[in-house]
This record gives structure tokens, C-alpha cells and sequence, in this order.
């Protein structure tokens, strides 16, 4: 008995004492057992806004100088509203069935399987990674043409404005790549904050930059055309042409708001308190609003600086030459910045990747392990071989294939077309309508219905302009050339 005794006090130690470990560890997990968020509103918003502003905000000149000064700045605004007022309705499908308490979603896919689930599930992941795809590869393009900007501007400071000064992007492509796969080793968003502080502070410098240009050039008496039509038919195009130009410009405005689709990857950076769904909607209004401003300031002013020749890069096409330097640092802003953004946008597509192969093989040690490295100034590291392989594999891979269709304006209008109805409009009205339960054919429902179609009409037109701007891109075009 005795023995008896002390075998079940020496259990019952042992059971205290795991007890006790669990519970000191529970100060470092959340309530679903994952590792504990310590994302806040201004790591949020720097999130947006890294996402946001993007390269989207240097072809907005050469858009409005499409559209006109009647309906540029309209389509601007518009575009803004319906990203917060949709966004706003994402964010409360945070948590399923609650927005306060329920389940976390821990991606926009897993949010779109909980509240709509099968066919529509299905059809979110086809929409989402396709177009996180596509930014990647548009970021890719976007760094080496603004890389070799810098070079070309030095050319052309030292030659003369006329010099050939042709420079191949091939190169910078492959120096962006290799940036990108050391930064893909970073294992997930909650170790992206510092990377995005960065970018965001950069896409403000390289806004400004672009911004402060434009007002010079409208200082030194700028002789520039512009009509409240835009382009005109007849003198500056045709009237084939200025359809599908029109078309193109909703394609890239659409492309400058396009982040919904990491908005769920977002939020769950968020910490518990105060709800992550309130704190989400302050973020994404501050995030859309600061944008909107600097659209607006920067397509505006390019446009009044540039008139209806303005070029499809506003800081790449060499509207200006001088100061130079003043323009290779804002080319340089721009790489910075779109080195962060890649990351943020190719995250979700990592962790998709990566959680769908080890729940397929979970007993495969090549995809499970991992092993803790030790880094100067950076502490303990989790190196993953398998990470490695794959993330490698895929910034090759979207390097190649921006080295063979390097076309700025066109991928951009593309993938804001593909991705602005689905994921920016239709998955978030379809969520909220079912987690709210509001009735079919009530007011609510129509007004809604009537946005997503809407939306769904103007995503259509946009693809069709940015298909026409690629095809006639690629006649005659040699890959890999300068």
C-alpha cells in the first residue's frame, strides 16, 4: 500500500508539474492554441497601406488622363468606397458565426469555407491565389523596370535626353529574385511588421517624390493638354482605341485598391482585445483613406502636369529628367518598397502551400521538421529544408515569367480586373449576407445584389481593355531583350 501511495504521489506530481509547464506556456498562445498575436492598429494599417500603395499609384496619371477630369477623380472615389465599405463587411467574417466570438478564420479562404462553403470555396481559392500569383509577378516587373529607370536616368542626364540609354531588365529581375527568396525564408506574417513599417514609409517617400514633380513641372508652366473627356478621338486616338483604353484605366485604378484578398491574413496579426473586427475597420478606414488622398493628389497633379501624353509610369516613363537624382530616389523608394510588399502578398500563397502539404503528409520529415538556427541579432531562426525548396521554386518561377511578358500598364489593369469583382466585392457582400441572415429580395439584399453586379460588369470591361493592351503589346515583342 505504501508503494501504492507513492506511486500515486509521484504521478500526481508529475501530472502538477506538466500542468504547471502547460500553464506558464499558455502566456504565449492564444485561445485556440496558436502562437499569441501581438499585431495592433498601426501594425495593421501599416499593413494596408504597404498593400495598398503600391505600384498601382504611378500608372494612376497616365488613367485619368484616359477618363478625363470629370469622371478620373469619380472613378477614383468610387473605387475607394467600395474597397472600405466592402473591406468592412470582410472584416466582420473574421470569426464565423459571431465577429466577435466565434472561430477564428485564419485566411480569407477558410473565412469564404466557413460562412458560404462548397462550390464558392472552391472557387474563392482559384480567384485568390491566381491573383496573389499575378501581384507578384507585376511587383516583379514593376522593381526591375523602376531599378532600371535609375540606370537609364543617369544615362540620359550624362548623354542627353535623346540618347538611346537602353537598358535590359533581365538583370534587375534576377537581382530581385534573389532578394526575394532570403526574404521568403521569413516563416509568416507575424514576423513581416518591421518589413511592412518599411515599405509603408517608402511608399509615402516615393508618392511625395512623384507628387512633388508634378507640382514642379505645373510651377514651371507646364504647357500640358487635357480635356474633361481625356484623350481625345480623332488627335490623340482613335475612337477603337480610346474604348479600350477607357476600359484599361478602370483595370488599373482597380489594381491601386486591390488588397482584400490578404485582408483576412491581416487581421489575424491582430491581437484578441480589443475585437480584431473594430480594430480591422479603423485600420482598413485609415489605410483606404491616406491612399485615397494620395491618388488623388498624384493622379490629379500627373495628369495636370502631363496632359493626355502622360506616360504609363509616371517616375519609369520619363515625364521627368531632372533633378535626377531626385528621380532615381524615388526609383529606388519604389524597389524598397515593392521588395516588403511581395512578401505580404506572397504569404498567403506560402501558407496555403505549406499547411496543405503536411496535413497530406504529416509523417514526412522532409516537409514537417524543422530546425532552430541561431542568428546574429536575430535570435533563434526556424529553417525548414523543404521551406526553402518550395519558396525558392516559386520566386524563380514568377521571375520568369515577368522576364517573358514584362509589360507594365497591361498586368496591372489584368490582375485589378480579375481579382477586383470576386475578391474585393462578391465573396465579402455573399459572407456578410449569410452571416447577417438578411433576407432574400429585402431591400438590403437588392441594394447589395445591385453593387456586385455592378462591380461584376465593370471587372468584365476592364479585363477585356488590359487583354487588348497585352495582345497589341506582344506583337513584334523579342522576350529578353532590352
Amino acid at each position: 500500500m505504501a508503494i501504492g501511495r507513492e506511486q500515486g504521489k509521484a504521478a500526481y506530481l508529475e501530472e502538477a508539474g506538466a500542468f504547471e509547464i502547460s500553464a506558464s506556456r499558455r502566456d504565449d498562445l492564444d485561445d485556440d492554441g496558436r502562437a499569441k498575436r501581438t499585431g495592433n492598429f498601426v501594425t495593421a494599417s501599416a499593413h494596408i497601406i504597404t498593400a495598398v500603395i503600391g505600384s498601382g499609384v504611378l500608372s494612376l496619371a497616365w488613367a485619368i488622363a484616359q477618363l478625363g477630369w470629370v469622371a478620373g477623380p469619380a472613378v477614383l472615389a468610387a473605387f475607394s468606397l467600395i474597397t472600405w465599405f466592402c473591406s468592412s463587411l470582410l472584416a466582420d467574417c473574421y470569426r464565423s458565426p459571431d465577429p466577435v466570438h466565434g472561430k477564428r478564420n485564419y485566411s480569407y479562404m477558410s473565412a469564404v469555407k466557413a460562412n458560404l462553403g462548397g462550390v464558392k470555396f472552391k472557387l474563392c481559392g482559384l480567384a485568390q491565389y491566381v491573383n496573389l500569383v499575378g501581384v507578384t509577378i507585376g511587383y516583379t516587373i514593376t522593381t526591375a523596370i523602376s531599378m532600371a529607370a535609375v540606370k537609364r536616368s543617369n544615362c540620359f542626364h550624362r548623354h542627353g535626353h535623346r540618347a538611346a540609354c537602353k537598358v535590359s531588365n533581365t538583370t534587375y529581375m534576377i537581382a530581385y529574385a534573389c532578394i526575394q527568396i532570403v526574404l521568403s525564408q521569413i516563416p509568416n506574417f507575424h514576423k513581416l511588421s518591421w518589413l511592412s513599417l518599411v515599405a509603408a514609409v517608402m511608399s509615402f517617400a516615393y508618392s511625395s517624390i512623384g507628387l512633388g514633380l508634378a507640382i514642379a513641372k505645373i510651377a514651371e508652366g507646364s504647357n500640358a493638354k487635357t480635356s474633361l473627356t481625356g484623350v481625345t478621338v480623332g488627335v490623340d486616338v482613335t475612337g477603337t482605341e480610346k474604348v479600350w483604353r477607357t476600359f484599361q484605366a478602370l483595370g488599373d485604378i482597380a489594381f491601386a485598391y486591390s488588397f482584400s484578398n490578404v485582408l483576412i491574413e491581416i487581421q489575424d496579426t491582430l491581437k484578441s482585445s480589443p475585437p480584431e473586427n473594430k480594430v480591422m475597420k479603423k485600420a482598413t478606414f485609415v489605410g483606404v483613406t491616406t491612399t485615397t488622398i494620395f491618388y488623388m493628389l498624384c493622379g490629379v497633379l500627373g495628369y495636370a502636369a502631363f496632359g493626355n501624353d502622360a506616360p504609363g509610369n509616371f517616375l519609369t516613363g520619363f515625364g521627368f529628367y531632372d533633378p535626377f537624382w531626385l528621380v532615381d530616389i524615388g526609383n529606388i523608394f519604389i524597389a524598397i518598397h515593392l521588395i516588403g510588399a511581395y512578401q505580404v502578398f506572397c504569404q498567403p500563397i506560402f501558407q496555403f502551400v505549406e499547411d496543405l502539404t503536411q496535413s497530406r503528409w504529416p509523417d514526412n520529415s522532409f516537409v514537417t521538421s524543422e530546425h532552430i538556427i541561431k542568428l546574429p541579432m536575430l535570435g533563434d531562426y526556424p529553417f525548414s529544408f523543404f521551406r526553402l525548396v518550395w519558396r525558392t521554386s516559386y520566386v524563380i518561377v514568377t521571375a520568369v515569367v515577368a522576364m517573358i511578358f514584362p509589360f507594365f500598364n497591361d498586368f496591372l489593369g489584368l490582375i485589378g480586373a480579375l481579382a477586383f469583382w470576386p475578391l474585393t466585392v462578391f465573396f465579402p457582400v455573399e459572407m456578410y449576407i449569410k452571416q447577417a441572415d438578411i433576407k432574400r429580395w429585402s431591400k438590403t439584399w437588392i441594394w447589395l445584389q445591385i453593387l456586385s453586379m455592378t462591380c461584376l460588369m465593370i471587372s468584365i470591361a476592364a479585363a477585356c481593355g488590359s487583354i487588348q493592351g497585352l495582345i497589341h503589346a506582344l506583337a513584334g515583342y523579342k522576350p529578353f531583350k532590352s
